[in-house]
């Protein structure tokens, strides 16, 4: 599976976010909390939504389940001048990324074990320390065999 190359402008982006690990993933609580909300906020720029991961910059030099992360549940936006005083703004810096078009289960971890363990080691490219997100579409489904999703990987070359 070969990604797409994309040069991403930078987004505005609201949303909730919370500290999860892979052993504390709290990704449902984090959703729950936020997608009732979503249909009431404005200048939103498509219906699609963004799961978005933001790491310390030593998090991937050793595997560590517990080694704690910010994950967030937004939208994009074209602007942050009528955000509700319980949602948070992010703004996504740009840069080149790596798209995998994945279909299959969120649940399933196996796209991410490609991605980090042979994609990226055999290509021209390295870990950039920006964001990590998936767009989760029209197709989206989750945690179902037939969900479909981009997911956004930062990349330098």
């Amino acid at each position: 599976m070969s990604p797409r190359i994309e040069s991403l402008q930078a987004k505005k982006l609201i949303g909730h976010h919370l500290k999860v690990s892979l052993i504390n993933n709290r990704t449902g609580e984090l959703w729950a909390g936020f997608a009732p909300k979503i249909k009431s906020l404005k200048n939103r720029t498509s219906s699609d939504k963004i799961s978005m991961q933001v790491y310390a910059r030593d998090y991937f030099k050793s595997f560590n389940p517990n080694l704690e992360f910010e994950k967030w549940a937004c939208v994009e936006v074209n602007n942050f001048d009528a955000v509700p005083a319980e949602i948070s703004t992010f703004t996504l810096e740009g840069g080149l990324y790596a798209v995998f078009d994945h279909k299959g289960s969120s649940s399933d971890a196996s796209i991410f074990h490609y991605i980090f363990s042979e994609w990226l080691p055999n290509s021209n490219y390295q870990l950039d320390n920006r964001p990590h997100f998936e767009i989760l579409g029209k197709k989206y489904k989750n945690n179902t065999a037939n969900s479909e999703e981009e997911i956004w990987i930062p990349i330098q070359l």
